[in-house]
Order: structure tokens, then sequence, then C-alpha cells
């Protein structure tokens, strides 16, 4: 995430004097380091936002197509747990093997975590499907477009609240980001399009009026501590477990999910030979 220098050195406008002597007015370089902290933050608040809808929708994607795969070696390792205490009737292994099954349990709620792909029973057909490589309907992918990243951007940077002076354009202004940010999450070009649109023909913003130097550095300490605050929802989304592996391949993580399903069904195979040992 970078700072968006090359467009700070023009939101500050021309310098303005004071009337009596000409020069410049106090408040006039921390007017502009201001603006220029304002700039930075919806710079900054941009990219968060849009790792989050990275790390959300690989996620997804990632419940959908390796739920699945995880399920079935979890239900494998507690067969062979079972057969391995069933051999040995050893106290340890049985108890072993009790743990096992307690993890492949139908557990309340399972369905809205596989996102249809099993449910409290279960696998559903196209998750047993995908395991025996039958053909399976592919999950849905939802990922903003180029265009739709553009457009997202030009909205944010217009209509963010944090450009707003009066109470009620702030509130305009955080209704108005809530929907674009549902729709940039979805991934929807054309509603994109059509908020750009709205935003066009609203009503101007009020001209920003001078602050006065207690003001404006109020307004710096406010825009650090969001600053702080999006760092932290930042780092929270790169450690993550999803986060790490999309930094894997960020230019292609539909290839990063092959490759881990190609491990997680060698896996698979040999789980299922182990315990074709064990029942022999």
């Amino acid at each position: 995430m970078t700072s968006p220098d090359a467009e700070q050195g023009g939101v500050a406008g021309e310098t303005r004097a004071t009337p009596e002597d000409g020069a410049p007015r106090p408040e006039e370089r921390l007017e502009r380091a201001v603006r220029a902290a304002e700039q930075a933050l919806i710079e900054y608040e941009i990219a968060v936002e849009t790792f989050r809808v990275e790390v959300e929708n690989f996620s997804r994607l990632h419940h959908q197509k390796l739920g699945p795969m995880y399920a079935r070696l979890d239900e494998l390792d507690a067969q062979i747990a079972e057969a391995r205490a069933e051999r040995t009737g050893d106290p340890e292994d049985r108890r072993k093997a009790e743990e096992a099954r307690a993890r492949v349990l139908p557990m309340p709620g399972v369905e809205e975590l596989f996102h249809g792909w099993m449910d409290g029973d279960g696998l559903f057909p196209e998750a047993a499907a995908m395991l025996t490589d039958q053909p399976v309907r592919p999950p849905q992918r939802v990922r903003p477009s180029d265009e739709a990243r553009k457009l997202y951007r030009e909205l944010a940077r217009k209509a963010h609240p944090d450009l707003a002076q009066e109470d009620s354009e702030r509130a305009r202004r955080e209704e108005f980001i809530t929907r674009v940010n549902a729709a940039y999450a979805r991934g929807d070009e054309p509603l994109l399009r059509e908020l750009a649109e709205e935003w066009a023909k609203g009503p101007l913003p009020a001209e920003r009026r001078p602050s006065e130097s207690e003001e404006l550095y109020a307004r710096l300490e406010w825009l650090a501590e969001r600053k702080e605050m999006l760092t932290l929802v930042a780092k929270e989304l790169e450690e993550s477990a999803i986060g790490a592996m999309l930094r894997l391949a960020p230019d292609d993580p539909d290839q990063l999910l092959e490759e881990i399903a190609e491990k997680l069904l060698a896996d698979v195979s040999r789980r299922e030979e182990e315990l074709a040992e064990l029942l022999a």
C-alpha cells in the first residue's frame, strides 16, 4: 500500500496571502498538510478495502473448492483411528479415536461455513463428485474487474465522508459510500457506474472554509488515529491464514487453489491406502 505522492502535490491549491502585507497566512502550511493527509488516508482506505474484498472472495472460493477435501481427510483420520483402536484394544488408541470422530460429528451451521458444499449430515453430491474427479459446477467467482476498481477508487476519492465539514454532508456521504462498498464487494460494475452518475448529479459539497490552527491540529490528530486503526486492520488481514495464502500468489490465486487441491487429493489417497491396510 503506497502513499499517493503524485496526487498530493495538487490538493493544496495556491498559497493565499493576507490582505495586510501579502505574506502567507500562518495556518497555510498546516492546512496543506491536513489536506495532503486526508488524501493519503483515503488512498490507504481504498487499498485496505480492496485487499479486504480480495481476502473475503478468496476465503469463499477456498472453502467452496477445498472444504470437501478437508472434510474427507478428517473422516479418513477418524476411520483410521477407529480401525487402529479396534485392532489394538489400547485405551489410549480408543481415546484418540473418540477425539477424531468428535471432530467430524455434524455441527450446527456447518452449511454456512462451507457455502452449500455440505450440511450437518455430510457432503452434498457435488462435493462428493469433486473428490472422485467427476465434473462439478465450479464455484461462482467474484473478483472486481479493473474497471470496477477504477470506478471504486474515483467514487471513494470524491465522496469519502472524511472530506465533509458538516454533519449532514458527512451523513450523506457515509450512506452513499456504504452503497459503493457493497457494489464493489459484489464486483457490480454496472451499479458502480450508476452510482458514479448519481454522485455527479448530486448536491455539490460546500466549499471548505479556512480552519483555525487548533482545529487543523485536531484534524491531523484524528487522521493519524484513523491511519493507525487501518494499519491494524491491514495487519490482521495480511496475517490471517487466507491473507497469507493470497499473498503467495496475488496475481494468480486460482492456480494456488489448484496446487493446494492437488496436495489434498494426494493426502486423501495416502489416507485411503493406510485405512485399507488397517482393515485388511
